[in-house]
């Protein structure tokens, strides 16, 4: 599984991959994060409104930051 925070690099970001990471943990989904802050790549998503969380190349969530147990959730779904 690949997760993608997109963002300019801003607290929200921050705090999204921090809790995506605390997600992955309490879930033992081995994943790999990758953080992506170029605009024209962010834009290639169709996502307005940072942070962004994409799941193997799915845009689950913008716009806002997810809690750790919104985003096992969304793990789950899509694992």
């Amino acid at each position: 599984m690949i997760i993608k925070i997109l963002g300019s690099g801003c607290k929200n970001c921050i705090n999204l991959k921090e809790n995506t990471e605390k997600a992955l943990k309490e879930t033992g989904i081995d994943a790999e994060i990758i953080k992506v802050e170029n605009m024209k790549d962010i834009a290639s998503y169709g996502v307005m409104r940072t942070p962004a969380l994409v799941i193997d190349e799915k845009v689950v969530s913008y716009g806002k930051v997810l809690k750790p147990g919104d985003i096992a959730g969304l793990l789950e779904k899509y694992k």
